[in-house]
């Protein structure tokens, strides 16, 4: 599994809701971007309780899904190019529904793991100006997924992101997302269960499965 990479992208906190600050609003770099433990060297998270970190280093997020938001939302000019989900990597033919939990990626010279899909928030809606946006990303999944950094490196657009190991192949992201957020726990127990032991989740997602397996009795 090998595609290219068509955008980096990096963003600066900015005011985003009054005086509320997000770096949702990422942009195109046209050189080589560093990477370390954090993600792309010159990218920021206004909030670093719930965005970036460790496990939370590096967002992507399909370009496939665009045409299927336009369609929903019309001809918005944040879908005109990448980084309308406030994405750090874009590519075509890799989503929810072929990349699994603890996939390595080589990233450029960068090696990346997969820890979760992105949980989406208020800020979806926000910034696209229309309700629901959030609410469509949890009902079809088109949720996009976090990296973090096993080896630093560089990355530019024109790279290639390619797939060198892939340990959990029953994992893929849609359906670890439908179990964890997507409302489908109470009737996946087993699944519960079995995630418990798998080590390469984001610790806030551990924590999740930890909550929902207490819920509905799958300790």
């Amino acid at each position: 599994m090998k595609t290219e990479i068509l955008a980096v992208l990096t963003g600066k906190a900015r005011p985003f809701r009054g005086d509320e600050p997000s770096a949702i609003g990422k942009l195109p770099v046209a050189d080589a971007v560093a990477i370390d433990a954090m993600g792309l060297v010159g990218d920021e998270q206004a909030d670093r309780s719930v965005h970036g970190g460790i496990d939370k280093a590096i967002h992507h997020y399909p370009a496939d899904h665009y045409d299927w938001w336009r369609d929903r939302l019309g001809q918005v000019p944040l879908l005109d190019a990448p980084g309308a989900f406030g994405e750090n990597i874009s590519t075509a033919g890799l989503d929810e529904n072929s990349v699994c939990l603890g996939d390595r990626f080589r990233l450029g010279t960068a090696l990346v793991e997969v820890t979760q899909a992105r949980q989406p928030c208020w800020k979806l809606d926000h910034r696209f100006g229309a309700k629901g946006v959030m609410a469509d990303v949890v009902k079809t999944r088109r949720s996009g997924w976090y990296y973090r950094v096993l080896e630093p490196g560089t990355v530019r657009a024109g790279d290639a992101l390619e797939l060198v190991d892939r340990p959990y192949p029953e994992w893929l992201l849609a359906s670890l997302f439908g179990l964890l957020i997507g409302g489908e726990a109470k009737d996946r127990v087993a699944d519960l269960r079995a995630l418990r032991d798998v080590p390469v989740l984001a610790e806030t997602w551990k924590v999740r499965r930890a909550k929902l397996a207490e819920q509905f009795g799958a300790d």
